[in-house]
């Protein structure tokens, strides 16, 4: 009430003093209780009596009601004076600098105090996101005394709920949710980067400008990665407008499985990142390869493969098969926290082994990890490339 300019209006609270009888009975409690709010009512209350006796006591003026009269009466006798003066002051000084916000504070006066010690320093954010940030900026780019990204981070929910009152309309993605942050307030999300390979003997070329080329096998066929290297580390916005020359691109996800991957003619072989698909996502030229995937054989690995396919329709799978798994019983684990959801988009044999796997019918949690199959039957499968891997 008081934050939001509206006047005190008297409040009253009626007492319950000593009966007729009570006074006569014992006069001596009765007295003491009339003391003790009579000494309470000139800094705290304001106090109203009533006559009451009668022929054999004579009449006696006792309490009958309590009156708080004032803010500071009430706040006195609440015992948070200091708090609601300190309140009091950062209201102020924030609809001075920050007039959109001061309807909020007036709301969440709890939440104000709680953030206390960090007021000025959050407020002082909000005004620089509003005055000088623009679209594509970094969060650690913000730049208010004592405001670091962890600041930011660790008070982003209160932050979010000012910035929506205090930033223009056009300074707010709504279609992201107050949780993502970054994407929200429209700050620069730290860029995904693609991990690449080549899988053939190559030689680097130069095209006729100079300018590196795709890698050539033996054969003079590309091989995917650009240049000299064997190997590259680029962001996915780049990779993205520069389609690699390979037929065939193998997506892993346990990194030392990545270095190891046997040779393959016209093919790249990329690092996955789990349920990071994002990076991947980007690359719209995947479209038009032969697209591999090779994950876990447990419940998160088929989830991952039915993300991927969210994107990429044609992608197809490799060794996340009944036939493997089985080959393989002396390698299993257990899955940590298996999920059950629906997978529409695996294949028959597929959905099959996840069915298989969620109800745990091949034993509790059953999980084989890609860095659990012998290496020989990377080697010798058949579904590399769509026929047998070349010797090294």
């Amino acid at each position: 009430m008081l934050a939001s300019g509206q006047g005190w209006q008297p409040l009253s609270v009626p007492l319950h003093g000593p009966a007729p009888g009570e006074l006569a009975s014992d006069f001596g409690a009765a007295q003491t209780w009339v003391r003790q709010w009579e000494a309470a009512a000139p800094r705290r209350l304001r106090l109203e009596h009533k006559a009451v006796g009668g022929r054999a006591i004579g009449a006696n003026k006792l309490p009958c009601r309590v009156w708080v009269d004032s803010y500071p009466q009430l706040w006195a006798l609440l015992g948070v004076t200091g708090e609601v003066q300190r309140f009091t002051g950062l209201l102020t000084e924030t609809a001075a600098v920050a007039p959109g916000i001061a309807g909020w504070m007036a709301a969440n006066p709890g939440r104000v105090m709680a953030s206390e010690g960090d007021w000025a320093r959050i407020i002082q954010t909000v005004r620089w996101i509003e005055g000088s940030s623009r679209p594509g900026t970094y969060l650690r780019q913000v730049d208010v005394p004592g405001v670091d990204t962890k600041f930011i981070e660790s008070r982003r929910g209160i932050l979010a709920e000012l910035l929506d009152l205090q930033l223009a309309a056009d300074r707010i993605d709504q279609s992201c949710p107050r949780s993502d942050f970054t994407g929200r307030y429209r700050f620069r999300r730290k860029p995904e980067y693609v991990r690449m390979r080549r899988l053939g003997r190559t030689t680097g070329v130069s095209d006729p400008h100079g300018r590196a080329a795709g890698g050539l096998d033996p054969l003079g066929r590309a091989t995917g990665v650009p240049g000299p290297f064997s190997e590259l580390t680029v962001l996915a916005d780049e990779l993205a407008a520069a389609p690699v020359p390979a037929s065939s691109v193998y997506v892993v996800e346990n990194e030392i499985t990545y270095l190891a991957f046997p040779p393959a003619d016209d093919a790249v072989v990329m690092l996955g990142g789990g349920y990071a698909l994002s990076g991947l996502r980007s690359l719209t030229w995947l479209h038009d390869r032969d697209l591999i995937y090779w994950g876990d054989i447990d419940t998160h690995g088929f989830a991952i493969l039915n993300r991927l396919r969210q994107a990429f329709p044609q992608a197809r799978s490799m060794l996340m098969d009944r036939a493997t798994l089985l080959a393989h019983e002396i390698q299993w684990v257990r899955e940590p926290k298996p999920v059950n959801a629906a997978l529409p988009l695996l294949d028959g044999d597929e959905a099959a082994l996840y069915r298989d796997l969620v109800e745990d019918v091949l034993g509790p949690s059953v999980r084989l990890e890609q860095e659990r199959v012998s290496f020989s039957a990377i080697e010798l499968t058949g579904r590399i490339a769509g026929s047998p891997v070349p010797p090294r």
